[in-house]
């Protein structure tokens, strides 16, 4: 049963409200790369969960949309440079708009009320469809950010030593949970951001939360800590006093203790090709990863994903977990049938995507679980919006690919495999879980970016002039 979320304690306020003053000290203290790095990073591991401000016309402002905005003032005014939305016309531009775009026509298309029962959901239109574009673009900030001014391959290894010094100081707070239960954001902000029972194991003990807002979220965290520790253990670098292989085994044992299946797994395969493989093969692995994400909602609708498969083997591993999957894909059923009515341009916000159903008092009750964040978006804005959405991110892994062959650094090689693997993975995540989030897109923006700096640079190269310089010249 959910629980709802009471009333945030003046501290989280504090909390929202004084961000743009700590990313004045990031800017100030820091050099732009990492000053945006930690700005959205840190937002993202510390600030609560739920604590929303709203204003007329504009989106919610929270630990999302707060960072975003603060980093892009931070890198105009440090850079003197204006953001641009893209660069010369392609496949990202045409993504780009088509992810701004979307949620116009979804809304102009959806100016009819749901009736169910003595339920009634209004029609949405230009006004929600405006208000939509501004949340839509205000979350790509980071993209865009990562994509125009941390697009320098030399910007690929302190983002992996941000991000593996943050699992290092957030494994205090992991195992504090880990040993005595998800309590930090209740005991800070004064409530929980998710129901308790969900971070209960079957066998006992805990899986923590922290300021992340759930037990998943934080698990992939961790993960993605270990395999940014991985790439940079391989390139011999250290972070602070700490020698990277031992950091990395450090992470993944916390990434145990965790007790989160899919994190583990995710580990589990992602480690090794980082270690042990070499960049070509991590990009490939990530090119198959993010093919399967994009394909997964045709395979569902053509009801060839092997569903049943799947749980027969999470069966002989685990029975109360082979229900919550199956109730997973129960519920995916139903969410895909109501989606498929408005195939292209979805059914809008507010609700409208779920399933309601008349109870005996001839009341509309929604009775829609969703998960995972590919059904949320295909059955808000429909099979465009969901192609707009997964496809920027599965895109700056495809330019990656393209970079890699002609890439000349090791250690941007490795840099550019692991982060296109973290991305694919979360790719992946995304289909049963819905964690995407500003850091997400700040990666897939610096991946694409720094692509893009190694493919220009190459045809630069090609471009220039072959002559001889004649002696005394």
């Amino acid at each position: 049963m959910h629980v709802p979320i009471p009333t945030p304690n003046w501290f989280a306020i504090l909390a929202l409200v004084s961000w743009p003053l700590v990313s004045i000290y990031f800017y100030c203290s820091r050099p732009v790369v990492r000053a945006t790095l930690w700005t959205i990073l840190a937002a993202r591991l510390l600030l609560p969960v739920g604590t929303t401000f709203k204003f007329e016309m504009v989106p919610l402002v929270d630990k999302s949309s707060i960072p975003n905005l603060c980093a892009l003032i931070g890198c105009m005014i440090v850079t003197g440079r204006r953001l641009r939305l893209g660069n010369n016309f392609g496949v990202t531009e045409v993504l780009i708009a088509s992810s701004l775009v979307c949620p116009v026509f979804t809304s102009l298309l959806n100016g009819d009320p749901i009736v169910v029962g003595g339920t009634i959901l209004p029609g949405v239109g230009l006004y929600d469809g405006l208000s939509a574009l501004l949340s839509q673009f205000i979350t790509l900030v980071p993209f865009f950010l990562g994509r125009q001014f941390l697009r320098n391959p030399k910007d690929l290894q302190p983002l992996l030593e941000t991000l593996a010094l943050a699992g290092l100081l957030y494994s205090v707070p992991l195992l504090f949970e880990i040993r005595f239960s998800p309590q930090l954001h209740y005991w800070l902000y004064g409530y929980a951001p998710s129901d308790f029972i969900q971070e209960m194991r079957e066998d006992g003990g805990f899986r923590p939360m922290v300021f992340m807002g759930h037990g998943l979220i934080a698990c992939f965290f961790a993960m993605t800590a270990v395999v940014a520790s991985t790439a940079l253990w391989r390139m011999k670098i250290r972070v602070l006093c700490f020698n990277a292989g031992g950091l990395t085994a450090y992470l993944g044992t916390v990434l145990v203790f965790c007790k989160s299946g899919a994190a583990l797994v995710y580990g589990l395969v992602l480690v090794p090709l980082v270690r042990w493989t070499k960049p070509g093969l991590q990009v490939r692995a990530a090119m198959c990863f993010a093919f399967l994400a994009l394909l997964y909602p045709g395979m569902r609708m053509a009801d060839v994903f092997p569903t049943q498969t799947i749980l027969q083997i999470a069966r002989a591993v685990n029975e109360p977990r082979a229900h919550s999957l199956e109730f997973r894909f129960d519920q995916e059923d139903e969410l895909l049938q109501r989606a498929s009515q408005r195939p292209w341009f979805g059914w809008g916000r507010f609700g409208r995507n779920r399933v309601f159903k008349e109870d005996w008092q001839g009341i509309g009750v929604d009775t829609s679980v969703t998960d995972g964040e590919w059904i949320v978006t295909f059955g808000q804005f429909g099979l465009v919006g969901f192609l707009a959405e997964f496809g920027l991110l599965a895109f700056p892994i495809y330019r990656a690919a393209k970079a890699l062959r002609q890439i000349g650094s090791f250690r941007e090689a490795i840099s550019l495999g692991a982060l296109a693997l973290i991305i694919a993975i979360n790719m992946i995540d995304l289909l049963p879980n819905s964690a995407i989030d500003p850091w997400t897109w700040l990666l897939a923006g610096v991946l694409l970016g720094c692509s893009e700096t190694v493919l220009s640079r190459k045809r630069t190269q090609m471009t220039l002039p072959n002559f001889v310089l004649q002696p005394g010249t």
